[in-house]
């Protein structure tokens, strides 16, 4: 994540006035975003208003609204099962691409972490997908512990 305060100019000579101007923002905003991915796909951004507070019904609703016509369009009749936190590929890969690609600096609007969502691509999500096995046995060797 980008840090102001560990930005810093050295220089030999004393800038002019105009160049000591430093924009600050103390507060910056922040958004609740929702996605889910499989080895077929990804569902698109879905962003919840700040003022939101998710619940169970509210919750309810938005998988019914997106992950639910998503899941119809990619997997038809199949089978599929959906996966909610515990060692959620999305908490412990996706939003890491997204971080790195999307929040190295500071961004007036939400296009750039768009962008980086789009730019993911089915390989990545594949591979992202079968890695998960390898995880749940960390897991379990960890007897439910941390690991790396």
């Amino acid at each position: 994540s980008f840090n102001h305060q560990n930005d810093r100019i050295w220089a030999e000579e004393a800038p002019d006035n105009e160049e000591r101007a430093v924009e600050r923002t103390q507060k910056t905003e922040s958004m609740m975003v929702w996605a889910s991915i499989s080895a077929r796909g990804k569902t698109p951004l879905v962003f919840v208003d700040q003022k939101t507070k998710i619940d169970r019904y509210v919750y309810m609703d938005l998988l019914r609204k997106n992950l639910f016509p998503w899941a119809e369009d990619v997997f038809g009749d199949e089978e599929w099962t959906f996966q909610q936190d515990d060692l959620n590929p999305l908490d412990y890969s996706v939003w890491s691409i997204l971080e790195e690609n999307a929040c190295q600096k500071p961004h007036p609007n939400v296009e750039s972490l768009k962008k980086a969502w789009k730019e993911i691509t089915l390989e990545t999500l594949v591979k992202i997908v079968d890695n998960f096995p390898k995880r749940l046995k960390a897991r379990i060797d960890a007897r439910g512990g941390h690991f790396e």
